[in-house]
């Protein structure tokens, strides 16, 4: 299940980095808050097409359906997608782009504290130096000229836009074990129209009808499908975990400019790069193993009978290995085994 967790992760941050060196040819093409809206909207419209398909050639489904339960959260997450990008847009504005790149990076931070503090997240110390030595990656990527770093009003701004975005982390990680298929598509089309509506006020709705189109395809690809991917990381790994391996976005980035751009690899990437595979290493080599007790809980979210957790006796007509989504109770439990903060194991420590 790990490895499953750390590979939705690393291919969530491969295809988001494919975001930058192509939203750079689109850029001069249509209006930054313009190019928001039609990302958002990309990824909205593209899960959706892929959900019609798989209803049309009647593939079964699998997951649960988000119900009244799990809205607030829906809700708080579309709105902090639509607030960050306006502190984003504001502080760099007021600030420098290499202060901005900079602090950009405290995202990660941001989600991990916020997902101890609040929503009581197990993170040990082996964990948080990888977290360290992946921030430092970050900063060393994106650090281009250190005396033009300065704090401003901009850069508070900015830090707001990774607060922002570290609460909607941990939003997104309440509702991860829902339908993720669901899940992008409600936050495409909630943070994609929230994005033009704030566009047509103080952006410029105009551009080629072939840019737009490549906005969305983009969209579709960066946003829905890693979104996608982002969510099925985090039923397995938690908020701060998988914000650690999603960090790997920008160097993903900085290799497809490379590719597509022919921008030149820098030493300091190098470096970077290979801080970043420490951190990595670091992070999944963890191993947290304790006795622990599972209280009684009834949910529903997609699993099998043969999974450890999973053992009751409702729905006996399926056989074990057949994935199925139903309501269900877990019994109190208590034993040792390696864990991490999934679905199942996110008790207080």
């Amino acid at each position: 299940m790990k490895n499953y967790a750390v590979l939705y992760a690393l291919l969530a941050a491969l295809l988001f980095g494919v975001n930058t060196p192509f939203s750079k040819l689109l850029i001069n093409e249509l209006n930054p808050l313009f190019l928001a809206a039609l990302l958002y909207l990309g990824a909205g419209i593209g899960m959706t097409v892929i959900h019609l398909f798989n209803k049309s050639r009647k593939i079964e489904v699998t997951e649960a359906r988000l119900s009244k339960r799990e809205m607030p959260y829906v809700i708080l997450m579309i709105l902090l997608d639509i607030a960050a990008p306006i502190f984003l847009l504001y502080g760099i504005s007021l600030t420098n782009s290499s202060t901005a790149a900079l602090l950009g990076t405290f995202e990660i931070a941001a989600t991990s504290v916020i997902a101890v503090i609040i929503f009581k997240e197990a993170i040990g110390k082996r964990l948080w130096i990888a977290i360290g030595f992946i921030s430092l990656a970050s900063i060393l990527l994106t650090l281009t000229d250190a005396s033009s770093i300065h704090l401003s009003i901009g850069s508070v701004l900015v830090l707001l836009s990774c607060v922002c975005w570290g609460f909607e982390n941990n939003c997104t990680r309440k509702i991860s074990l829902k339908d993720p298929l669901q899940i992008v598509i409600l936050k495409g089309f909630g943070s994609g129209m929230g994005a033009l509506l704030i566009a047509s006020i103080w952006g410029e709705l105009s551009g080629s009808l072939l840019a737009i189109v490549l906005a969305m395809v983009l969209g579709f690809v960066a946003y829905g499908l890693s979104i996608y991917f982002y969510i099925k990381a985090q039923r397995g790994l938690g908020a701060a975990r998988t914000s650690a391996y999603y960090a790997a976005a920008p160097f993903m980035g900085v290799l497809i400019s490379w590719l597509v751009l022919r921008e030149p690899i820098t030493l300091s990437f190098l470096i970077a790069l290979g801080i970043m595979m420490l951190g990595s290493w670091l992070a999944l080599s963890e191993n947290h193993e304790h006795a622990h007790m599972h209280d009684p809980e009834t949910h529903e979210h997609k699993h099998t009978h043969e999974e450890d957790h999973h053992q009751h006796s409702d729905h006996r007509l399926r056989s074990p290995e057949h994935c199925h989504s139903h309501t269900h109770t877990h019994e109190c439990l208590e034993h040792k085994h390696f864990h991490l903060p999934d679905s199942h194991h996110r008790h207080v420590h």
